[in-house]
């Protein structure tokens, strides 16, 4: 028998793909998920279960999330980093990490194969390809879903008739859930103006009126949230579960796909949003005006890297040095409030704070400066648009 390791989620697609290779093809299955965040042991106990049900030899589960934390989630936050200033990257950014540790076992176990139930018209095929390719070239990539263009339809219908049970309502949603937040794709997001239903989100709304939480920051890394001290991952997971009683973090990401076509997601991802809106406000008290200027674009280009499937090329190891040397100044506490559907961001307190009163007050005082000073520094820094305009007014 030809040894076979499967990315496997328990989800729609990977349960095709494991009937299919197990009993349709002969293959000795070995379903491998990654724990990136967001999963209970019991979640993943019905993951292993549903796996051997499914007729695979053997089933790992690979708990990655310090790694994802350390590797990837980190510069996410540096850099603020909100695809088309909406989408935290939440599904695309754990792909990678999934992507590398599952190569590495199956290098492990000598496997002849490897698989993943992508479709031939989304984003996920070329992040697992990629890392596949590089890091791994010996081992031949199977893809059904994509090869045989199935539709979730035809995948139900085929478990059905292998005597395969699963919550077909909740399969008419693809829900992918990890640490930095939690995609739904159903009917609705394959349009351009249907909104996904209350129910598609996998948090609904528990709590009325509003709370105020503290995020506190050390070198641009969440330390603690109020008296709740942990790991940078464990206080994501902290926040989440505080801030996903109240529905927040909600929202529908429209955006370019690396095959070229517009694609449409939606997504829950509460302590994400509310993570990387606080720290950019610190940035903003603690950050000079060239470093926000700087970081700006550079965060672009290592999310839109990242979101592309670039992991792997050195240019995204030298923009993670640039954020991490930017965020020595950044500490200091953000106060937030929350409320139903949404937040607000209170203040921050930070001894590296530079809005500081000694040197003046925005629109109030200055006290670094004389007027006359003032008076020439404005003469003097108007100068070329006083030039430009005086020579070019002559030519009309």
């Amino acid at each position: 028998m030809k040894k076979l390791v499967l990315a496997y989620s328990g989800g729609l697609d990977t349960s095709y793909c494991a009937v299919h290779f197990s009993k349709d093809l002969g293959y000795e299955v070995h379903a491998v998920s990654v724990n990136t965040g967001g999963f209970t042991q019991t979640e993943i106990k019905e993951i292993e279960t549903k796996a051997y049900q499914m007729g695979v030899k053997a089933y790992k589960n690979i708990d990655a999330i310090e790694n994802y934390y350390q590797k990837v989630v980190k510069y996410l936050i540096y850099g603020n980093v909100l695809k088309n200033n909406t989408y935290p990257l939440s599904v695309s950014a754990e792909r990678i990490i999934q992507a590398i540790e599952i190569i590495e076992y199956a290098k492990k176990v000598n496997a002849d194969y490897i698989a993943h139930g992508s479709t031939g018209a989304g984003n996920d095929q070329v992040r697992f390809d990629l890392i596949f390719q590089a890091l791994a070239p010996e081992i031949e990539i199977i893809t059904p879903i994509r090869d045989q263009k199935l539709t979730r339809q035809q995948e139900i219908e085929y478990l059905q008739s292998h005597g395969i049970e699963l919550s077909w309502t909740k399969a008419q949603y693809s829900v992918n859930k990890g640490l930095w937040g939690t995609s739904v794709g159903g009917s609705e997001t394959l349009t351009s103006s249907k909104p996904l239903p209350e129910e598609a989100y996998p948090s609904q709304l528990e709590k009325e009126g509003s709370e105020k939480v503290t995020l506190i920051f050390s070198k641009g890394e969440l330390i603690a949230i109020n008296d709740f001290e942990g790991s940078p991952q464990a206080n994501i997971e902290y926040l989440n579960s505080i801030a996903s009683k109240y529905a927040i973090g909600r929202d529908i990401h429209v955006g370019d796909t690396i095959v070229g076509i517009k694609g449409r997601v939606g997504f829950e991802a509460a302590a994400a949003n509310i993570i990387i809106k606080a720290h950019h406000l610190l940035e903003k008290h603690t950050l000079t005006k060239w470093q926000l200027q700087h970081k700006d674009y550079m965060a672009n280009w290592y999310g839109t890297h990242l979101h592309e499937g670039l992991f792997l090329d050195p240019v995204m190891r030298d923009l993670e040095a640039f954020l991490e040397s930017s965020q020595q100044s950044v500490s200091g506490d953000v106060t937030v409030t929350l409320k139903p559907y949404h937040f607000t961001l209170d203040g921050i307190k930070s001894s590296h704070d530079l809005m500081k009163a000694d040197f003046g007050s925005y629109g109030e005082e200055n006290k670094g400066w004389t007027a006359d000073e003032a008076k020439g520094f404005i003469k003097i820094y108007g100068n070329q648009t006083k030039i430009y305009q005086n020579v070019n007014s002559r030519k009309k």
